[in-house]
């Protein structure tokens, strides 16, 4: 169960309206290093973990990333805002408004409505976690080309927190894979003794341990 709160993970002031840029920013919306393909990457993934710890920081990440598709959604609602038809048309947004006028789509920079083949659950906890740290990384750098088309400071300053949280979403990532090998080769090799670094407190899982 979620408890929604109305607000954003990070307030969101754009100066101006740009369709050149929100044109490029819906690829976070909809595109297959968005923020939807990572909602429901993790959220469906998580049933398939063998632990606790695993599970959890999948619905925390999976959760938040939920919190970051409002915040994408909201920085092209305001960059779009007043446009007129021509000018949709002008920025070559012309097609989105014909099928949508200036409602959001799950769409990417092309036009390209989102598809379940963006994302994937192999069952196999380790080869998941592998492609959701990749996942993280191409967003991180997705996050990255936005900003370098853009001049507008508030729009720079929500998309650098969004970035940064991709860096520390892929690191949560790397330490369960940690885990999970290491459990993997405790499995394989029950008599060697292995050390594992725990970043959790009393193997308990909190919201500050996942996503500090």
């Amino acid at each position: 169960m979620w408890i929604y709160e109305k607000k954003l993970q990070r307030p969101i002031r754009i100066e101006r309206p740009d369709l050149g840029i929100a044109k490029f920013l819906i690829t976070q919306y909809g595109g297959p290093d968005g923020e939807l393909s990572a909602a429901l990457r993790y959220l469906n993934q998580r049933y398939s973990m063998p632990n606790k710890r695993a599970k959890a920081l999948l619905t925390d990440i999976g959760t938040e990333e939920l919190g970051h598709l409002e915040m994408i959604a909201t920085m092209v609602h305001k960059l779009t805002k007043g446009a007129t038809p021509e000018e949709m048309r002008m920025a070559g947004l012309g097609s989105h408004y014909a099928d949508h006028e200036k409602a959001l789509f799950y769409v990417d920079a092309n036009g390209n409505p989102w598809t379940a083949s963006y994302i994937q659950a192999k069952g196999d906890p380790i080869a998941d976690i592998m492609e959701d740290i990749a996942a993280e990384e191409k967003a991180r750098a997705t996050y990255q080309h936005l900003i370098n088309l853009t001049d507008d400071p508030g729009l720079i300053d929500a998309l650098k927190f969004l970035r940064e949280r991709e860096v520390v979403h892929s690191q949560r990532f790397r330490e369960i894979l940690y885990i999970l090998r290491e459990e993997k080769s405790h499995k394989l090799f029950p008599g060697q003794i292995l050390e594992t670094k725990d970043i959790f407190t009393n193997n308990k899982v909190t919201p500050d341990d996942i996503l500090d």
